[in-house]
């Protein structure tokens, strides 16, 4: 079990800093998504680097947020490392939380095998869609297609395992618990998907809800285990699944067909 903050005067001088930064988290990062986002499939058609830019874009935000919080939790004279996940496990998952985990791991094997299968280029497409993808999948096109995009895809797959871990469970929990210190472990781990689907509200309903999901799981693991270590594994190996998915299996994917005489169509 996590030994979370018990009040907000453990973060000192930094506890007013560590609030704006978790609100930030809440209410600013679906703002700040939803903007990038927006711009990215502005540049989609005409860009080729698009994915490539926004790529670099999320590692930048990300790093650059993760850091600011390393340096307030370093700041915080009350709050020790274990207090914020950074130590190895001290106890098993509970049943629950194990069932959880089992479930998102197979459930994340199986949409990678309906992926390789193709199921995706076979299903019908919206004539004037902004990505010619099929309805409600407008996020695959932050898909990599490209061999450089797939190396890039990498990096932002491993940096979200450690840095929104870092942020949505390690450094919000325990801010989150300081403020409130008398909420119990499943009312936190409410708060966690929350947060969490709310960050990714540029996905939309669907985005929101499998993305709050997966984060409430990630805060029980975390909770349960007293350590992110889990969470940052099974959040990047969930990522890092679509780098198992061909680009030709992909909208957008296959090669531009040609003409008889060898030239493109």
């Amino acid at each position: 079990m996590t030994a979370l903050p018990d009040e907000l005067a453990a973060f000192g001088p930094a506890a007013l800093s560590a609030v704006v930064v978790a609100g930030y988290l809440v209410a600013g990062e679906p703002l700040v998504g939803h903007v990038l986002h927006r711009r990215f499939e502005g540049r989609l058609r005409t860009d080729a680097s698009a994915r490539r830019s926004f790529y670099r874009r999320l590692l930048v935000l990300e790093w650059g947020l993760a850091v600011l919080a390393v340096v307030l939790w370093l700041s915080a004279p009350g709050v020790d490392a274990a207090a914020v996940g950074l130590a190895w496990p001290t106890g098993w998952p509970g049943p629950v939380t194990g069932t959880a985990t089992v479930l998102v791991l197979v459930l994340s094997f199986v949409s990678v095998r309906a992926l390789r299968g193709g199921a995706l280029v076979r299903a019908p497409r919206p004539g004037e869609g902004r990505h010619a993808e099929p309805e409600g999948h407008a996020t695959l096109a932050l898909l990599p297609r490209t061999p450089s995009e797939r190396r890039l895809f990498g990096v932002v797959g491993v940096t979200a395992g450690v840095c929104e871990e870092w942020l949505y469970r390690g450094f919000f929990l325990a801010v989150a618990a300081a403020v409130a210190p008398d909420l119990p472990s499943p009312v936190l781990v409410l708060v966690a998907a929350v947060a969490f689907g709310l960050a990714h509200a540029y996905q939309g309903l669907p985005g929101v809800v499998l993305t709050g999901v997966l984060g409430g799981v990630f805060a029980a693991l975390y909770l349960d285990t007293g350590s992110l270590l889990l969470p940052v594994v099974l959040h990047a190996a969930v990522d890092l699944r679509f780098l198992l998915v061909p680009a030709s299996a992909l909208p957008g994917g296959l090669p531009a067909p040609r003409a008889a005489g060898g030239a493109a169509a």
